[in-house]
């Protein structure tokens, strides 16, 4: 009887300890950016280049200034889409994320703002993710609320392009 009831602990146990270490892993893993904070200047002229020279496979560029998304492969440009980044009031995040979660469609919701079925949405920090608007044609302008935005069937090409773990850079 003791054998049994030791026996039901350690697995209780286990089970546990599996939890809590998922739960760590989870903690960590969720959305932070890889330096500075979402206001920092991180993705100069020359950390660009750093990158270029380096051996990122793939990666995303945002230029807010240019209002554009470049797509590399190590130093070959691969896509080059114009977009539509945050507002003045709502800006998209400057520095250098990861894409963390990939969604088909995802409804997205916030203050002012309620939209269904939001194409090829892919989160790169907090609720802040590159994704297709089927709602507006402004590409060019800052009309979003801190998303980049792009055209429907350039974010499935980008959402295939990309995986999980993919650097994004936002720079101004």
């Amino acid at each position: 009887m003791q054998t049994w009831i030791s026996s039901g602990r350690i697995r209780s146990s286990g089970t546990f300890c599996t939890g809590v270490a998922l739960m760590v892993v989870t903690l960590f893993s969720w959305s932070s950016p890889l330096t500075g904070t979402p206001n920092s200047t991180t993705a100069t002229a020359t950390s660009i280049d750093n990158i270029r020279q380096t051996s990122q496979p793939r990666w995303i560029e945002i230029d807010l200034s240019e209002q554009r998304l470049r797509a590399w492969e190590g130093r070959k440009l691969v896509y080059s889409y114009r977009i539509s980044g945050g507002k003045r009031s709502t800006p998209t995040p400057i520095g250098r994320f990861r894409i963390n979660s990939k969604y088909r469609t995802h409804r997205m919701r916030g203050s002012g703002y309620n939209i269904p079925d939001v194409p090829y949405t892919m989160y790169f920090y907090r609720g802040y993710a590159i994704h297709g608007a089927y709602w507006h044609n402004r590409f060019g302008t800052p009309v979003s609320h801190g998303c980049v935005n792009l055209p429907v069937k350039q974010a499935r090409n980008l959402y295939r392009w990309a995986s999980a773990g993919t650097l994004v850079v936002v720079r101004k």
